[in-house]
């Protein structure tokens, strides 16, 4: 995400934190690299002269030019700008008690990803302990109420339909007594979208949202739409008075324009991301973390978060277990390969490590070798699996035919397990070195 962007900023970043002196010279051409790289991303000219304005103003003085490191004074200054210009600090739904109802009312153009991001939300929620109801009010598009209903079905969360109705502002009435009925403390209600804004759509709207008086009155967006998003989130917020923005499709968007610029022009939040297609696949928008990864500084932060959600503690003890026993299996290693899955793609994950942000082409990633490992391992017999000692060249042969791949590719396999295998038993044995892990993880939150 944000590859353009990042790969520009990530440069100019690198070439100032070097510098052991700087000059207005130098802060005059980093400004115009960076006036330029905004540009390029797409964001609002109005925007684009603020950040320059003030990144100069602030560079300039006696904090800069007579600091004992000025290169990483002048970064610091980009990022906390840039942080700004994100939103300052995470924007929270304001949402009522558990025994309070709240509705959250999800508006948008048609294509820009409403549905399913009421139904990843609705998930969110479900896992923070909230009860959701999700409302099928879209009864334009054709298929939006099937696609909700299945969405529902996935994540187990109950959708309130009316097949064949053609008023949305009574389905929306009838949804939250509904909620009410069946103590359903948080309502999102899924509207209907046009290809463009126009009048018959905001009438509905504004019916729908007088009669259901949401807590949240949230935008989704397409980021790849940069400018257009923010002229979007314009129009909707005078008439309808947005509370927040949900922009999906950010993992695909390369120039960033729609985030950096929405807050300052719309005074509305970011809320949330999506990141992906999966129902997990959706981040609370946190500006300084965003920032970090815009700079290609990384984000550890989300990167740790990611990997609490996904790991399982009571796995983790018993493969810590068997590493101390030296019985570390395929198995294992098959294990080991859908966790990493779970955590996104491949790029989303170097998006968040520290010089690696912005670097790595998914395109580039050897995805289908992932898949072809993992192919192989699930060809193998559970005996094999136990032990790769009796896999010998027919069993091989074997395995390779079952997988699709060749036996080439099964001997690297093994030759990776074996070496793997040989790490973790010299970790194991090295109290020092897995007191100096552990302590780093308990530094970024994962021992607590």
């Amino acid at each position: 995400m944000l590859e353009k962007i990042t790969n520009t900023f990530g440069d100019i970043v690198r070439t100032i934190s070097g510098k052991s002196t700087i000059t207005e010279k130098n802060i005059e051409e980093t400004v115009e690299k960076i006036k330029m790289a905004l540009l390029e991303a797409d964001v609002n000219l109005r925007v684009v002269r603020r950040f320059v304005n003030a990144t100069v103003e602030e560079a300039k003085g006696e904090k800069v030019l007579r600091a004992v490191d000025p290169g990483q004074q002048f970064v610091k200054i980009i990022y906390d700008r840039m942080v700004k210009l994100l939103g300052d600090e995470k924007a929270d739904l304001q949402l009522k008690g558990p025994d309070t109802q709240s509705v959250i009312l999800l508006l948008g153009l048609q294509g820009a990803g409403k549905t399913t991001a009421a139904h990843k939300l609705a998930a969110k929620l479900k896992k923070e302990g909230r009860r959701p109801l999700l409302v099928a009010c879209d009864l334009v598009r054709p298929a939006a109420i099937e696609q909700l209903r299945v969405l529902g079905e996935k994540i187990q969360v109950p959708v309130y339909l009316e097949e064949g109705a053609k008023d949305a502002v009574k389905v929306a009435k009838n949804g939250i007594s509904f909620a009410k009925k069946n103590a359903c403390d948080t309502v999102i209600v899924d509207t209907a979208g046009r290809l463009q804004i126009d009048e018959d759509m905001m009438a509905e709207l504004v019916a729908v949202k007088k009669a259901v008086d949401p807590v949240e009155t949230i935008l989704v967006a397409d980021a790849m739409t940069g400018q257009n998003a923010v002229d979007i989130a314009k129009s909707f917020d005078e008439q309808l008075g947005l509370s927040g923005v949900i922009l999906t499709k950010f993992d695909s968007d390369a120039r960033g324009g729609a985030a950096i610029s929405l807050k300052s022009i719309t005074g509305k939040p970011i809320l949330y991301i999506g990141t992906g297609e999966k129902t997990e696949d959706f981040e609370q928008f946190h500006p300084e973390r965003i920032a970090s990864r815009i700079l290609g500084m990384g984000d550890i932060v989300s990167l740790v978060e990611k990997a609490q959600e996904t790991v399982d503690l009571e796995e983790a003890r018993k493969l810590e277990a068997k590493m101390a026993r030296n019985e570390f299996t395929l198995d294992d290693m098959l294990m080991q390969f859908e966790q990493v899955g779970k955590m996104g793609s491949l790029s989303s994950i170097m998006d968040m490590i520290p010089g690696l942000s912005g670097q790595i082409d998914e395109s580039r990633l050897d995805l289908d070798g992932i898949k072809h490992q993992k192919a192989i391992i699930q060809s193998m017999t559970k005996k094999e699996r136990a032990n790769h000692l009796i896999i010998g060249p027919a069993r091989r042969k074997r395995i390779a035919k079952g997988s699709g791949t060749s036996v080439a590719e099964v001997n690297k396999l093994i030759k990776q397990f074996e070496k793997t295998k040989l790490t973790m038993k010299k970790l194991s044995r090295n109290k020092g070195l897995q007191g100096k892990l552990m302590s780093k993880l308990a530094g970024m939150g994962m021992g607590r």
